[in-house]
């Protein structure tokens, strides 16, 4: 049975540049929460050349402290790997700082249209000013002080969703998609639980030997890891269509046993976990749902059924 064990082993030294390889520095916005724990990673990779990944929010002194710890390094690139608010809106304070291009992911979208009277519940947490100078899509490299970042595209959390492979150390910049402190919220209409379990699919794939995240402390075995999260996914899985076959009809009572354990201040983003899970069964076919989705998902669901 594969296990799934998050760390959550992290300082983020706010002020500091934190150096992660010679090529490599991390910076820690100061934006803690229940979906950016201790705030936004922003890393700046290069030395004499230097790109700046994901800035995080539009935060006027975490910029500052981005061209501080850049030091005599020209500032040549800003990259942003999704449009949500804590990764993105800095992108355009710090352009305006240094002239830099901004590069990576294209403007916000949802992964599917919004149903018949439903509500997009995380619609603030969206960047719709995001507007890149270049886009990045799979397979795109960007060259900064001879270190090259290619781009993979990770849709899930987002439809946007990039992570960047750099070639130097076989690391990858995994952002949001794979974290070690949690597992990465995926709320429909924005993300799609289908696209992020084909997303974890294509990583286990490759070879990274790191993975660095939008949030938290390193993946120092990815490969391990990342099956954790597939095999906890299919886990939840299971447990709906159990709770399904047990008599459940909607997802507010699926959250309320299969979420006991959990704060109930956080039953709302565990009801879109759900629902980005149910939708993915019946994509497939395995669950059926009748009725419309009105005002939003987590109030007043669709009554569902396991076929």
């Amino acid at each position: 049975m594969v296990s799934l064990r998050h760390d959550r082993d992290f300082d983020p030294r706010y002020g500091s540049a934190v150096e992660i390889s010679q090529a490599i520095r991390r910076l820690t916005a100061h934006n803690p929460g229940p979906f950016t724990w201790h705030g936004t990673n922003s890393y700046l990779i290069g030395r004499d050349e230097v790109a700046v990944l994901d800035p995080g929010p539009a935060d006027a002194a975490h910029m500052e402290r981005l061209v501080t710890a850049a030091g005599e390094g020209r500032i040549a690139a800003i990259l942003v790997s999704h449009t949500h608010m804590d990764h993105s809106p800095g992108a355009r304070m710090l352009k305006q700082m240094t002239g830099a291009p901004i590069i990576g992911c294209g403007a916000h979208r949802a992964a599917r249209p919004l149903n018949a009277g439903e509500r997009n519940p995380l619609d603030a947490s969206a960047d719709g000013e995001h507007r890149p100078d270049r886009e990045m899509a799979e397979g795109d490299t960007l060259v900064v002080d001879g270190l090259s970042l290619t781009a993979i595209e990770t849709p899930g959390h987002t439809a946007n969703h990039l992570a960047f492979a750099l070639d130097e150390g076989s690391i990858l910049f995994s952002a949001d998609h794979v974290m070690a402190w949690s597992t990465s919220i995926v709320a429909p209409p924005d993300g799609a639980m289908s696209a992020y379990m084909a997303s974890l699919a294509k990583l286990a794939g490759r070879g990274d030997a790191r993975y660095l995240p939008g949030h938290g402390g390193p993946v120092e075995d990815p490969a391990a890891y990342v099956a954790g999260l597939a095999a906890h996914r299919r886990a939840r899985e299971q447990a709906i269509l159990d709770r399904l076959v047990s008599g459940a009809q909607t997802i507010p009572e699926m959250v309320a046993t299969i979420y006991a354990d959990v704060d109930p201040a956080l039953h709302g983003a565990a009801a879109l976990s759900v629902l980005a899970q149910v939708e993915w069964l019946v994509e497939r076919g395995l669950v059926r749902a009748d009725g419309e989705h009105r005002d939003t998902p987590v109030t007043l669901a669709s009554r569902l059924v396991a076929t």
